[in-house]
């Protein structure tokens, strides 16, 4: 019955030969549980272990590597003419906007034209109308880079803030690509597909 006391046999000499142990009285005699499969070990509390995953950090860095790895195979496999002619396209745009900007400040009447092939002075083209201590460059960083304006002989770069719908094609092997201006913005690279044919 409920807080009834068990007969213990005597484990010291001194001891009663009955003993009662009541369960209520000293709890920590209490019989420890063991495990369903009877091996006898006893239970131990359930230290949960996190579920395995990746943090936030984890999953930033690998996106951050496919990024950059995916950017370097689509340079390897891209033409290497390709990629010449996008450094020239950017680089002329940089210096038709420092032409435009000098022309602005001085009010001079600068333009940029590409040379002829069989030029006498090796230049690949040559701006026109700029003091003598603002020095140009006259070359192209990639042998066998070609240039057209469209629609005339020469950009003209000032020294009006509106200088009119301009374009340059720039051709290397066989690739292409232009150079455009609305008249107010700066020279900006345009695709083939959306540059118009030059005549």
């Amino acid at each position: 019955m409920p807080g009834a006391c068990s007969p213990r046999i005597r484990k010291h000499a001194d001891a009663p030969a009955w003993s009662c142990v009541c369960a209520r009285a000293r709890p920590h005699e209490r019989p420890k549980p063991s495990l369903p499969n009877g091996t006898g070990a006893t239970l131990r509390p359930d230290h949960r272990r996190a579920a395995p995953g990746f943090t936030l950090i984890e999953l930033l860095l690998v996106v951050a590597l496919v990024a950059v790895v995916s950017a370097l195979a689509t340079l390897a496999l891209r033409d290497p003419a390709a990629n010449r002619l996008d450094q020239e396209a950017a680089r002329l745009s940089a210096l038709l906007e420092s032409a435009r900007a000098e022309a602005r400040a001085l009010g001079l009447t600068v333009t940029w034209q590409p040379a002829a092939r069989d030029n006498a002075d090796g230049a690949d083209f040559r701006f026109d109308g700029l003091p003598p201590s603002q020095v140009m460059p006259t070359r192209w960083l990639a042998p066998g880079v070609e240039a057209q304006v469209a629609g005339a002989t020469a950009l003209v770069l000032g020294p009006e803030p509106l200088i009119g719908a301009q374009r340059v094609d720039l051709r290397l092997e066989d690739q292409r690509l232009a150079l455009a201006t609305d008249g107010l913005g700066p020279f900006v690279l345009v695709s083939a597909t959306d540059a118009p044919a030059t005549p």
